[in-house]
């Protein structure tokens, strides 16, 4: 009878383990998926109701209205082709009471390759989550960029170069876009080429003066050149 009693206990442990471990799978395999979709976006903001309920469609109409978003989601869902690239990483101290903190110091540029670029930078302890904050400024940074064909030996009517020429300035570095015909290719340093590239623009010639060592600044300073060719109005962007 006691080893009877002693394999009816054995079977039920035995039943009893098997039902855990099945839980304990259903669970891991739920988190999963959770993990898999991304946490749900909860708009904070009243542009992001808008975008998130499908009242605003396009990013032309955001910045025709002059509305300032400050939820990253928002490009995420009107650009969903954004390419981010790493301008450049760099050590930066400072001297506090407790000693010498040192923290990386991350520039990141982002672009959809069809008209609009941002860039950021920020500085954490960790590199990684220095570049994952630098995409997310970025992206509340973008700007919508004014491409065209403004040399006199093309004049094809395109989109692969800038319609006029244009400056720009970041601290000590000042850049000179100016328009080049097809096939030209970009011709400028490594830095400067990352926000071409990102924004869409195949043949430009730059011209840079200042410390054009420093990769952030020659970067910010051709975005600054974007911004100013979006300010200016030529006769084809009059209407009436």
């Amino acid at each position: 009878m006691a080893d009877s009693h002693s394999k009816k206990k054995s079977g039920s442990r035995g039943k009893s383990g098997k039902r855990r471990s099945k839980r304990r799978s259903k669970r891991k395999s739920s988190r999963k998926r959770r993990s898999s979709r991304g946490p749900v976006w909860i708009p904070r903001t009243l542009l992001g109701d808008s975008v998130k309920g499908g009242i605003i469609t396009s990013v032309e109409e955001i910045f025709a209205n002059n509305y300032k978003v400050r939820e990253k989601e928002i490009f995420d869902i009107l650009l969903p082709n954004i390419k981010e690239t790493v301008v450049d990483i760099s050590m930066v101290q400072k001297q506090s009471d407790s000693g010498q903190q040192s923290r990386f110091k991350a520039i990141v540029c982002v672009g959809n390759r069809n008209g609009y670029v941002g860039i950021a930078t920020s500085k954490t302890k960790e590199v990684g989550h220095g570049i994952r904050k630098a995409i997310a400024a970025a992206k509340l940074n973008i700007i919508p960029v004014k491409r065209g064909c403004g040399s006199w030996e093309c004049n094809c009517g395109g989109d692969h170069s800038i319609p006029y020429t244009v400056h720009g300035k970041s601290g000590s570095v000042k850049v000179t876009l100016k328009p080049a015909a097809k096939g030209t290719g970009l011709v400028a340093s490594a830095a400067a080429r990352i926000p071409l590239d990102l924004v869409g623009i195949k043949d430009c010639y730059v011209h840079i003066k200042g410390n054009s060592k420093n990769a952030e600044n020659t970067a910010k300073a051709i975005v600054n050149a974007f911004e100013n060719a979006y300010k200016m109005m030529v006769p084809h962007d009059w209407t009436i």
